[in-house]
């Protein structure tokens, strides 16, 4: 139903020239979604409240709200073009009066787990107010009002995450295929009441899935209510990614989501109290990245590594006996610097890493590194670590990409912790207690043959340069 109307909407914004990327088409429609949304919310409670006899305060004032501005209708409803601001009128009135009257909402808000929190970081990237009025027209055509229909677009916007994905190196960050999430939700196993959260929120895809999950089950509105408040949390960095996660989980139910716009990061971790910390932590933290010196001092292992950071991050917020699954590098297994070393000792030490998964090559899209997800239980020492290498014996990329198919045997064999030939387990007790290597290394499969040094190869090409010369010179002596 709304699927051409998501294909107009790409249309309109590759014309815009303040929008370059798949990546600022996600994040324009983010916001156009939001601001529309929140007024069909707000009509929605304001007659709710009316049939219930109580006055109703809208957040957003008369001047501001979409069917003002965005979408003015006659008396007949229908659209009303002679009302409507268009052009450099449009854009003039969009960040020099709307823009500005949304950002005071963060001042104003009591927490960032409220709508006024959420409204203050939206951001315009139109500089065509004919670009704008068309976009505008398109996003009014969609409603919010039904769960079918939240469901429909709620599909279509992660279509748009997982074009963002596949659109480079940038967009990757914000996207992990979601059958390998549902694959971690599945071992994870949460339960409502439980919380759920996650540092490097993205868009949002652990959370959404987390929910979907405890959605199959027919819920009380006592249940609802746990589900919606306080149930789901996480925290990201960058603005385009805030938008976006806060869009992808109000198209998937949870009206107000928890997500705050910070750098997890910057936070002590001496500083976190037991009534922070949290029952599950699913998450795909970003690596690679390297931070600052002042942000390291937060952490007892210092380190550039930002998934290092990461990972000790996520091990403090977890309750005692709270359960987490984090995609990582997998070199983060067998690094041997003192940092890699050091955190692997206290994963081992203040953890149960009881599962390893080793992922593919060509499980993230765009993203050259190798990865693993590690499954623990915060609370006890590890003694035994069940691996399982995922071989969906096909390449994977952009028109092959992981499916559930892929990881259902995985999630079949790592409920009892079964051997096969891609799956066995490794006694702690064996590991080397100085390197604490965890390397995958399947016993099933013959060892690949190593790597020659540099020194032997370079004799033989010295020793086929040699042999060339020779049948060079022979042939000159046939001529």
């Amino acid at each position: 139903m709304f699927e051409q109307t998501f294909k107009n909407i790409d249309d309109v914004l590759w014309k815009e020239a303040g929008c370059t990327t798949e990546l600022d088409y996600t994040e324009q429609t983010s916001w156009m979604l939001f601001l529309k949304y929140l007024d069909d919310l707000e009509h929605e409670r304001a007659m709710q409240a009316e049939l219930l006899g109580k006055p109703y305060s809208f957040i957003i004032d008369d001047n501001y709200r979409w069917s003002a501005w965005a979408a003015p209708k006659t008396k007949n409803g229908d659209f009303d073009h002679d009302a409507a601001l268009t052009g450099d009128d449009l854009i003039d009135y969009v960040n020099r009066k709307l823009f500005p009257y949304l950002h005071g909402f963060k001042q104003r808000a009591s927490s960032p787990d409220t709508i006024e929190y959420k409204i203050g970081e939206i951001k315009n990237k139109f500089s065509s107010g004919y670009s704008l009025r068309d976009a505008l027209e398109l996003i009014d055509g969609l409603r919010f009002r039904s769960q079918q229909e939240k469901h429909e677009l709620s599909h279509l916007y992660e279509a748009k995450i997982k074009n963002m994905g596949n659109a480079g190196r940038d967009g990757g960050e914000y996207y992990t295929p979601r059958p390998l999430i549902r694959a971690m939700v599945k071992v994870t196993k949460p339960k409502l009441g439980e919380s759920i959260y996650d540092g490097a929120v993205g868009s949002a895809g652990f959370l959404c899935e987390a929910h979907d999950f405890l959605r199959q089950k027919k819920l009380t509105t006592s249940q609802l209510k746990t589900l919606q408040i306080r149930t789901f949390y996480g925290k990201e960095k960058k603005s385009l990614a805030y938008v976006i996660a806060i869009m992808n989980m109000i198209l998937h139910g949870i009206e107000t989501p928890n997500i705050v716009h910070t750098n997890s990061l910057t936070e002590n971790l001496a500083d976190i109290q037991q009534k922070d910390r949290f029952d599950i932590v699913l998450a795909n933290p970003p690596f690679g990245g390297k931070e600052r010196k002042e942000v390291q001092q937060n952490f007892p292992i210092k380190t550039g590594e930002t998934a290092f950071l990461f990972l000790q991050h996520f091990i403090k917020y977890l309750k005692a006996g709270g359960r987490g699954a984090v995609v990582i590098k997998n070199t983060f297994l067998s690094n041997a610097d003192n940092a890699a070393r050091a955190l692997r000792r206290e994963l081992l030490e203040s953890c149960n890493l009881h599962t390893i998964l080793d992922c593919p090559q060509g499980t993230f899209q765009g993203a050259g590194v190798k990865t693993v997800v590690l499954f623990f239980e915060k609370g006890a020492p590890t003694r035994n670590i069940w691996y399982y290498q995922l071989d969906p014996g096909r390449s994977l990329g952009k028109t092959n990409p992981l499916n559930d198919d892929d990881l259902s045997e995985f999630v079949e064999l790592q409920a009892r912790f079964a051997d096969s030939e891609k799956s066995w387990s490794l006694d702690v007790a064996d590991l080397d207690a100085d390197s604490v290597d965890l390397s995958v290394k399947n016993p099933n499969k013959a060892e690949e043959a190593p790597l020659r040094e540099p020194e032997v190869i370079l004799a033989e090409i010295a020793t086929l340069d040699k042999e060339s010369v020779k049948i060079l010179e022979g042939i000159r002596g046939l001529l």
